[in-house]
């Protein structure tokens, strides 16, 4: 029963979060990496796919809302999707622990810009 819970319970969890905007995707990164003992390559993986859909349902909402600037999706989105796919194959290319520490690095940067970010006014 834990073995089905646990992860279902971080899937709705980090999905609330993602819909409020914190970045539920790291969160779940961390849980399967550091609780659920997923290996990172996995676990990257397992969040590209996690990422689509609510990436897709934000895109609609914003959509509706007039918030999208399509000029800037069309020149920056084939750039994206390029790095990502280089990304992905280099991720898939490398020994899992090479990738540890970068990550670990980007998330205390992120939390620290987070923390450190002054409101605008």
């Amino acid at each position: 029963m834990r073995d089905i819970l646990l992860p279902m319970l971080a899937g709705c969890l980090t999905g609330i979060l993602s819909a409020w905007g914190v970045g539920g995707g790291t969160l779940l990164l961390l849980i399967m990496t550091l609780v659920l003992g997923v290996n990172q390559t996995t676990a990257q993986g397992i969040n590209l796919l996690y990422f689509l859909p609510t990436a897709a349902a934000g895109l609609i909402c914003h959509g509706k809302n007039g918030l999208l600037d399509r000029k800037l999706i069309r020149q920056t989105a084939p750039w994206g999707l390029l790095s990502a796919a280089a990304m992905a194959w280099l991720a898939t290319s490398v020994d899992p622990a090479v990738l540890r520490r970068p990550f670990g690095v980007f998330l205390l940067v992120t939390g620290l810009m987070t923390l450190l970010k002054k409101k605008k006014e």
